[in-house]
């Protein structure tokens, strides 16, 4: 594992995160994202792209298998730009909210493809929160594939999905945990722990990607 100073010298103040930087040298040496890729879905199946960001992955998993796609994006300029690239298709629907416990809003942190309500990072810009269990509640369909990238937001989601149980609603779950403090190693294993009661874990990179699968 080869990392630069600046790295070796966080590993040195907070060893704890030397297992996110094993599993990020791992994921790229052994091409963690064709695994990702490595799945079947049909036309007619339901996935969600939970933190839209370009809306890069929504476009890429229609273009693949014409599935319908819900891409979930609280910052509202993300969330416009995607709307207005899919304004023409018809099975991908833009939902300019987060997904979380409870109806709020959350202050975000303008920064890209990393923007975060949880980084730490000071929020500049308003999203809002809607309660998950009352969005699946009168969403009919189930998933077949959930993508989750929202930068720590996951410690609130997942859970809540889990308490309301409706974790069996997803069959597939791709998985980007974040390492934002040591408490999160804890927070990660409590929430695998409840994944692990209806699901499988087909491949695992900690803190980089992971995915689970629905046991039959």
């Amino acid at each position: 594992m080869k990392l630069n100073p600046k790295h070796w010298i966080t590993l040195w103040r907070e060893p704890w995160r030397k297992v996110f930087w094993t599993a990020f040298y791992a994921f790229r040496r052994e091409n963690g994202e064709a695994k990702r890729r490595d799945i079947t879905l049909n036309p007619d199946d339901v996935v969600f792209d939970i933190g839209g960001f370009e809306g890069n992955w929504a476009a890429d998993i229609h273009a693949r298998f014409g599935c319908e796609v819900h891409v979930f994006e609280p910052h509202p300029g993300f969330a416009s730009k995607i709307k207005k690239r899919f304004s023409d298709n018809p099975k991908i629907t833009v939902h300019d909210i987060a997904l979380g416990s409870s109806d709020g809003t959350l202050a975000l942190s303008d920064a890209g493809d990393a923007s975060s309500a949880v980084s730490g990072v000071e929020g500049s810009i308003v999203g809002h929160v809607v309660d998950v269990a009352t969005f699946m509640g009168s969403f009919k369909s189930d998933v077949a594939l959930a993508k989750i990238n929202i930068e720590g937001g996951e410690y609130d989601l997942i859970p809540a999905l889990a308490n309301a149980g409706m974790l069996e609603r997803f069959k597939t779950f791709q998985i980007q945990f974040h390492l934002y403090t040591q408490d999160n190693i804890a927070d990660r294993d409590a929430i695998r722990a409840d994944l692990a009661k209806a699901h499988t874990c087909d491949w695992v990179y900690p803190f980089v990607w992971e995915q689970w699968s629905l046991m039959r």
